[in-house]
């Protein structure tokens, strides 16, 4: 579909039209304004990137270490449980 210079001219004027000189007018300032700030919120990403030019991300480990399993401990002896042993061995 090629569009010459009447047929844009045509599109202009009906535009204008519809919508009016002062809407139009800040419908082109609302758009400025979202261009400029999408170029400031890009230009903050690059400023936080690493000096080799990627981003400073700590990388995963490529594999988990598997869980040790517990270790099995006798349960500790107390002053009571040691007089009970005794008294048991001697009888």
């Amino acid at each position: 579909m090629n569009l010459g210079w009447q047929e844009l001219l045509i599109l202009l004027g009906i535009v204008i039209l519809l919508f009016g000189g002062t809407r139009l007018a800040g419908l082109g300032r609302a758009s400025g304004k979202a261009i400029r700030e999408f170029k400031e919120e890009t230009e903050g990403l690059n400023a936080t990137k690493g000096p080799g030019g990627a981003a400073a991300v700590t990388p995963a480990p490529d594999e988990e270490q598997p869980a040790r399993p517990a270790e099995q401990s006798s349960p500790p002896e107390t002053p009571e449980g040691e007089a009970t042993n005794r008294a048991a061995e001697g009888a």
